[in-house]
Formats: C-alpha cells, structure tokens, sequence
C-alpha cells in the first residue's frame, strides 16, 4: 500500500514537472510547435507559410533592386527632359527675326554644353555603378566620341525580364533610344534648301494628308525617292514650281508665298518669296542621333550671316532640328510612360507582396507561437498545484498510522 502511494504521487509529480518544463520552454522561446511531434498538423501550416515568406522575400528583394534602378533612369529623364525643353526655346528664339549674328553665336555656344550636358545624361549610371542605358553591355560608357568628334552608341537593345510576382515581370533594363533612334524631321521627311538659293523663302511641313504615302515615302530608298522642288518665278505673285524624283516630273504647277504644296501623301508651305532656280530637298526621314541633332544645330548658330538669302537657309535648318527635336521629345514622352507604368506595376506587386507576407507571417505565428496569457496561466495554475500536492504528501507522510499502513 505505502509502495503503491509512493508510485502513484511520483507519477503525477512527475508529469506535472514535465509540463512545467515544457511550458517554461514554450514561454522562454515563444514557441509552442517546433516539430511535426509536436502537432503535425500545425507544423505542416507553419512549413508551407514560411516557403512562401521566404518567396516573397525574395520577390521584394528583386522588386526593390528593379525599382532602384528605375528609378535613376526616371530621374534622367527628367533632366533630359529639361534639356530638350531648353534646346527648343534657344531654337524658338534663334527664329526670332531681331535676333543678331552675336547672339546666334551665343545660343551656338549654349547649345555646345548642351550636348556636353547630353552625353553626360547618356552615361549616367545606376547606384551600383552600371550604365543606364547601355542595354546589357552597361559596363562600358554607352556614348562615347570617336576620332572625328561624332558621339557613336556602344550599348545594345539588351532586353531582360525579371520575375517580380508569380504572375509579373518587369523589364531590368534601359537602352540608348531615347538618344538614338528619333527620325529626322516631321518623321516621315526632312527638307533641306539648296546652298546655293537666293531667295528668301523656307519650305515648311505642314502635316501628313495621307499616312499611307507618307509612310510609304519615308521607308522609301532617299538616292532615287528624294524629291527635288524647284522655283521659277514670274509676273505678279505667282511662283512657278516643277517636282521631280528621280529623272520624272511628279509634280508642277503655280502657287503663291503662304501657299501649299502637296507631295508624297504630305503637305508642305511655302514662305516668303524664292528666286528663280532656287530648290529644296525632300528627302525621307532617317533616324538621327539627338548629339548629331545639337550639333548640328550648334554648327547653324555659329555659322549665320546678315544676308536675307542666308537668313533664309538659317531659318530652315532651324525649323528642321527644331521638327527633329519634337521626335525626340515625342520619344522621350513615350519611355517616360512607359518606365511609370513599370514603376507603377512595380509599387503594386511589392505593396501586394508585403501583405501577403505579413499574412503568412500571422499564419506561422498562430500556427505555432505560443499563446502567452494561456501558456502563463496554466504554468501557475500547475506550479500550484504542485506545491500542494506536494504538501499535502508531506503531511499525510507524517501521520504516525500512515507508519503501520
């Protein structure tokens, strides 16, 4: 009887201690489940839960180091952005008519730095000390100038995807077209006065009349489509004008200063007055790099004289870059868009990605923390109960029939 109260009073003591220790264990590393012994079921939860916690880590890391790096390529096209902006008005102002050959000569100097400006812009790089816009060879200086002072492109059209969301990717990478790959003129021609005119009228693109032929014209071959339009003046104010492409007449008739003139699906206008003999070029257009485009433009500044005639020639020149930079910005407008939309999609997959994480982090913790207020109370209520058990066997113990039982 005395061995089987002691057998019995060791056995309870000693589940109750196991129990305290396993909850002062649960309290101390705010676990409850560490193991499919534990509770399978739970454990299982917790596994799967932590997999993707660790997925979408990784996921927001990829996000965050995309974003970066768009980031700079957004903030340079901002202050490329600017810099067009400035180009255009020196050019609005260089068409100012009371503008001197002084001026001119500074303007030309504005638009140099310019395109020193420009070339930096070009080379900027990311905060890991890659090239923006080299494509996928963006250790190397995308822009760089040759031997006879031309600015060449040494990037790619590199392409790379990476996986932002298991539904999601996101473009990694930024090329040079923002500065490369604008067409010339209008887009469709560029139109260049003969050196050799005398007159003082331009030649300017007034719009597309039909799409068709013009798009037709501009991926035409320019040595045998460029189309040649020449004046002849008479009596009174009508101008006499024969367009030729090639060695055929396409076009002839008379017109007046102000008036149009439509050919290859657009249409051009004609102002002030040209002599007889003078000719303009209309040539399709053809991708121009924005540092030819400034340097050009730099090279018409400088080089402008007083005399109506060349007055005249300044003029078209400028309204052609000035025609040029319009693609440009158009351009520039379009990869501006474009990288938003990729920082937008980006901001929604990362602000998706980090709830789901804190959800699956709620998950892990209800699956297996342990439940402190609960865990608490049940270790005291056991310690209790201990000590009183424990009691209770020391004064039964001491009973002197409990001697002879």
């Amino acid at each position: 009887m005395s061995a089987s109260l002691f057998t019995n009073f060791a056995t309870t003591i000693g589940v109750q201690d196991a129990q305290i220790n396993k909850l002062e264990q649960q309290i101390a590393t705010g676990y409850a489940v560490q193991s499919a012994v534990q509770n399978p079921g739970a454990f299982e939860v917790a596994t799967i839960a932590t997999d993707q916690v660790s997925a979408l880590a990784n996921n927001l890391s990829t996000q965050s180091s995309i974003q970066t790096q768009l980031d700079s390529v957004s903030n340079t096209y901002s202050s490329v952005s600017t810099l067009y902006n400035n180009v255009q008005s020196i050019i609005e102002q260089s068409l100012n008519g009371a503008t001197n050959a002084p001026d001119l000569q500074t303007l030309s100097t504005q638009i140099t730095s310019a395109s020193q400006q420009l070339l930096g812009l070009g080379n900027a790089t990311a905060p890991a000390g890659t090239y923006l816009f080299g494509g996928s060879r963006n250790t190397v200086a995308p822009f760089q100038v040759n031997a006879v002072g031309k600015v060449v492109y040494l990037g790619d059209a590199g392409q790379s995807q990476a996986a932002v969301s298991p539904s999601t990717t996101s473009s990694t990478l930024a090329n040079g077209e923002v500065f490369t790959s604008a067409l010339a003129g209008n887009g469709y021609s560029t139109i260049t006065a003969n050196a050799s005119n005398t007159g003082s009228a331009t030649l300017l693109s007034e719009g597309v009349l039909q799409p068709a032929a013009a798009s037709a014209f501009q991926t035409s071959d320019p040595t045998t489509s460029a189309i040649t339009l020449s004046f002849a003046t008479g009596n009174g104010s009508a101008i006499g004008y024969t367009a030729t492409q090639g060695n055929s007449v396409i076009a002839s008739g008379t017109t007046t200063a102000g008036s149009t003139i439509e050919l290859a699906g657009q249409s051009f206008q004609l102002n002030s007055t040209p002599a007889t003999g003078d000719s303009f070029t209309i040539s399709p257009s053809r991708p121009q790099t924005a540092f030819d485009l400034l340097q050009s433009l730099a090279a018409t500044l400088a080089s402008t004289s007083a005399s109506p005639a060349a007055k005249a020639l300044t003029t078209q020149a400028l309204n052609g870059d000035l025609s040029t930079l319009a693609q440009y910005q158009q351009t520039l407008l379009t990869a501006q868009a474009q990288n938003g939309v990729t920082l937008q999609a980006l901001a929604s997959s990362s602000n998706s990605d980090s709830n789901q994480q804190t959800a699956l982090a709620a998950t892990v913790q209800n699956a297996t923390a342990t439940n402190m207020p609960t865990a608490l109370t049940t270790l005291n209520e056991t310690i209790t109960a201990v000590q009183a058990a424990e009691k209770a066997f020391s004064a039964v113990q001491s009973l002197s029939l409990f001697q002879y039982i």
